[in-house]
């Protein structure tokens, strides 16, 4: 599957576009997009990592993941290297309603852990390649250039997310689940928020 086939399906998988508003405060409020991006790749191999531990015993599942984990850890070195690069300091920052809001949708029974966990990694590298698309027009180079090769790199963790959900399904549809999963994320994703940060929803400010 070439680049842009790949970027057409994360299309397909999200059921709701970034409403333009978030695109008009990024161009704004750059330098604390950049900074919650390295948390979210910090949080990107942190995920991995955690099914590697969780699955040690499925092969084929740590051996994709272990190297889609040190693609992450690369993809932080980058952004911390931006923000040395442009003058953007370090900043603790308030974890965001994305992440918990697809948490919660998570069932605890196994083997439908596993299947919405890859489901739900899927969705986030979906969505994070859709706005690495949208921003490249919106920022300044360097940032915009390095965007526009992430938004290569998240589609192929979706497709990788979700050629693994396919393989251990447990016997369940799993386009089915993905389709209520995907529910969840596209509200989270698009309604109004408080904060701004690289999976927020509309800005309500």
């Amino acid at each position: 599957m070439n680049a842009v086939a790949a970027v057409a399906e994360d299309r397909s998988v999200l059921l709701a576009a970034t409403p333009a508003r978030w695109f008009e405060v990024a161009r704004e409020r750059w330098g604390e997009l950049l900074v919650d991006h390295a948390s979210c790749e910090k949080k990107a191999a942190s995920t991995a990592l955690s099914l590697i531990f969780t699955y040690p015993e499925d092969f084929a599942l740590t051996d994709r993941l272990s190297r889609l984990a040190r693609e992450e850890l690369r993809h932080f070195e980058h952004v911390q290297k931006c923000m040395r690069e442009l003058g953007v300091p370090f900043a603790r920052l308030k974890p965001s309603r994305y992440a918990e809001g697809l948490r919660k949708t998570v069932r605890a029974n196994e083997p439908q852990r596993l299947l919405d966990l890859l489901l739900c990694g899927a969705l986030i590298e979906a969505r994070s390649c859709e706005r690495f698309e949208g921003l490249v027009p919106v920022l300044p180079d360097p940032i915009a250039g390095f965007y526009a090769g992430l938004a290569q790199s998240e589609a192929r963790h979706r497709s990788l997310y979700l050629r693994l959900a396919e393989q251990r399904t447990g016997g369940e549809d799993w386009q089915a689940r993905l389709l209520v999963l995907a529910e969840v994320e596209a509200e989270l994703a698009t309604s109004p928020d408080p904060q701004f940060r690289f999976h927020s929803g509309e800005p309500a400010f």
